[in-house]
Order: structure tokens, then C-alpha cells, then sequence
């Protein structure tokens, strides 16, 4: 598929709610601390938002759920993928996206010949605790020539600005999180970044 080059990342079906309708075609959705019923609901609703929006949901982390549910992308990180049944994922006909921050990881993402591959941080985040430090551009443009075809995203601390030095650097996607939640005005923010990556 030919991705948006505008990637967000939320943690709620309601911030789904919000980006859809002003152009957001690609999205994830990236809930850690939520199971159950309470987390097939949410997935379920954030399912039918981008069906009616015609977007592109991707599921992080959560592949047995997304597969009942009959959602058709995911996301896995390093971690997930030491327990994620990748043939039963590819059986589903699901697509996959994986997380890289070094060449062993990307060598192991490689071999599964997933549908985009995502490096990060390129530039510091306050999102998560990470044991990497900052990309750089430099390792952008590293990892474009190393992945070939395949779509590259890169995340971390990426803004706006930033995701034009990423597109140039090598970048297919750039993806955001924090970025937009916490502007003061995520929707006028969403259509800034819209308007970059058009």
C-alpha cells in the first residue's frame, strides 16, 4: 500500500475520533494498560471510527485481540515479537509493522518482511523511558538504504518541522504522539502536520 506520510499515535478511540475527521488517514492505536472487555471495546470502536472514515487503523501490541476483531494491521516492538505468533498474524492476512533501534533489531525485522519498519527515537522523547539515545538523521538515511523498499517511519520527538528534515533524510512516514496531545490546540496541530505531509 502507498502509506499517508502522517502517521499519530493515540492511546483512546475518542483522540481517533478527532483526527479522523480532519484527514487523518493512517492512525495507530497504542493501549498498554487496558484488558478485557473494556479493551475490546475500545479496539472495537476504534475499528468502526476508521472503517467509516476509510483510514487505516493499526493495533499496537495487541495481535490476538485485532485478529478477533478483524482488524488488519499491526504493530509490534521488539518485546511483542519474542510472543507474537507471526505466522498466525500472516495467516490472518494481517499487516505488520515492528520497531527497530539497532541493526540486530532490524536484521530480526528484516527477515520477517514486514510492511513498514518503524526507527526511533530520532529525536529525544519524553514519551517512554528508553535505553537509546537519540537517532539522529543520519541513522534515518542509515536505515533507508538498509531496508530497500520497504516503508520507513520515524518517531520520536518529531514535529512538524522535524518530519521535513525526516522525509528528507529518507523518512517514508513520520509518525507523532506527544506532539499532538499535548498542544494546547491538537486539531489546529493535526493540520499543520496534514499540510507537511501532503
Amino acid at each position: 500500500m502507498n502509506f499517508p506520510r502522517f502517521y499519530p499515535i493515540f492511546d483512546s478511540a475518542d483522540w481517533i475520533a478527532r483526527a479522523l475527521p480532519l484527514g487523518v488517514k493512517l492512525v495507530q492505536i497504542r493501549i498498554k494498560d487496558m484488558d478485557g472487555d473494556q479493551l475490546v471495546q475500545e479496539l472495537t470502536r476504534a475499528r468502526d471510527l476508521c472503517r467509516a472514515h476509510n483510514a487505516t487503523l493499526v493495533v499496537n501490541d495487541h495481535w490476538q485481540t485485532a485478529m478477533e476483531l478483524g482488524c488488519d494491521f499491526i504493530h509490534l516492538g521488539q518485546e511483542d515479537l519474542d510472543v507474537a505468533d507471526i505466522p498466525a498474524i500472516r495467516r490472518a492476512g494481517m499487516r505488520l509493522g515492528l520497531s527497530t533501534h539497532d541493526h540486530a533489531e532490524l536484521d530480526r525485522a528484516l527477515a520477517l518482511a514486514p510492511d513498514y519498519i518503524a526507527l526511533g527515537p530520532v529525536w529525544p522523547t519524553i514519551l517512554k523511558k528508553m535505553k537509546w539515545e537519540q537517532q539522529g538523521l543520519e541513522r534515518v538515511s542509515e536505515w533507508r538504504k538498509l531496508v530497500g523498499d520497504t516503508p520507513l517511519v520515524a518517531i520520536g520527538g518529531v514535529t512538524p518541522e522535524r518530519a521535513t528534515l525526516a522525509y528528507a533524510a529518507g523518512a517514508d512516514i513520520a509518525s507523532a504522539v506527544t506532539d499532538i496531545t499535548l498542544n494546547p490546540d491538537p486539531e489546529a496541530r493535526i493540520r499543520e502536520w496534514l499540510q507537511v505531509a501532503a
